[in-house]
C-alpha cells in the first residue's frame, strides 16, 4: 500500500504539477480576483522554480560532499543502488541518467577496494510484471571485468526501504563483514543511508552522480530562467518529502 500510494502521489511534489492544477483552478473560477490572485501564484512559482542560481543553492545543501578512499581500504563489500537503468518495449536494457553509480561501483571493485558487490533493484514501476534492473547490472559488470562469482544481486525491491531491508538479508546469510560501501547518486544519498542505518547496517556513503557540482558565480544564473528545472526540482523534493515521510513511518 505504502509503495502504490508513493507512486500516486508523486506527481504532487513536481512544480509543473502545481502550475497545471492551477491554471486548470483558474480556468474554471468565476471570480475575476481569484483569477488574478492564480495567475500570480502561478507566475511567481515560475520565476522561483527556474531560476539556476537558487536550485544550486538548495541542492549543493542538500547533497553531501563527496569522500575520498584509497586503495589501502579494504571492504568485503560494496551495494549499488537500483535506479540506474531500465527497459524498453523490447526487453532491452539501457542505462539511465544515474549510470554513475555504476561507473562508481566497478571503480571501488577494479581498485580492490571492495571484494563483492552487492547489486540491490527490481523494478520501481506500478507494473510489477517489469523486468526487475539486477539482473541487467550484473550482465554489464561482468562484461566489464567483474567477476560473477563476486557479484550478488537482489531483484525483488521496489524503493529505498525494501532496497535496505533485502540487502540485509544476504548481508546476513552470506557472512559478509561490515562496513560496506553504500554507493548511489549524491541527490539519493540523505534518505538511503539513513534507511540503511535504520535497518542496522554499517554502511560508509560513497554519494557519485552529483548533479551540481562547485562553480564560480555567473550573472546568468540569477537572471535568466531554466525552464528544465522545473523537472529536477520535482527530483530533490521527492528525496527531501521521502525523507520526512520515511522517519514519520519508522522506516528512516
Amino acid at each position: 500500500m505504502f509503495f502504490v500510494l508513493s507512486k500516486v502521489l508523486l506527481f504532487l511534489l513536481f512544480p509543473f504539477s502545481w502550475i497545471i492544477v492551477l491554471l486548470i483552478w483558474r480556468w474554471r473560477s468565476k471570480n475575476q480576483r481569484t483569477k488574478k490572485r492564480l495567475l500570480v501564484l502561478v507566475i511567481s512559482i515560475l520565476i522561483l522554480f527556474t531560476n539556476p542560481f537558487l536550485y544550486r543553492t538548495i541542492v549543493m545543501l542538500w547533497q553531501p560532499a563527496p569522500i575520498q578512499l584509497t586503495a589501502n581500504r579494504k571492504f568485503d563489500a560494496g551495494i549499488v543502488l537500483g535506479g540506474l537503468a531500465g527497459y524498453d518495449k523490447n526487453g532491452q536494457g539501457h542505462f539511465g541518467n544515474n549510470a554513475d553509480r555504476f561507473i562508481q561501483i566497478a571503480n571501488l571493485y577494479h581498485r580492490n577496494i571492495i571484494n563483492k558487490i552487492i547489486v540491490t533493484g527490481g523494478t520501481g514501476n506500478l507494473n510489477q510484471n517489469d523486468l526487475p534492473e539486477a539482473p541487467f547490472l550484473k550482465q554489464e559488470l561482468i562484461f566489464n571485468g567483474v567477476h560473477d562469482s563476486d557479484i550478488i544481486i537482489e531483484s525483488l525491491s521496489r524503493n529505498t526501504s525494501e532496497n535496505a531491508i533485502f540487502s540485509k538479508r544476504i548481508s546476513d546469510s552470506t557472512g559478509l563483514k561490515p562496513p560496506f560501501i553504500l554507493v548511489t547518486s549524491a541527490l539519493h544519498m540523505r534518505r538511503s543511508a539513513s534507511v540503511f542505518k535504520k535497518v542496522g547496517f554499517d554502511c560508509i556513503p560513497f554519494p557519485c552522480d552529483y548533479k551540481v557540482t562547485p562553480q564560480k558565480f555567473a550573472l546568468e544564473d540569477v537572471i535568466i530562467p531554466n525552464i528544465s528545472l522545473l523537472n529536477h526540482w520535482g527530483d530533490l523534493l521527492k528525496e527531501m518529502v521521502g525523507l520526512c515521510v520515511y522517519r514519520l513511518t519508522g522506516k528512516a
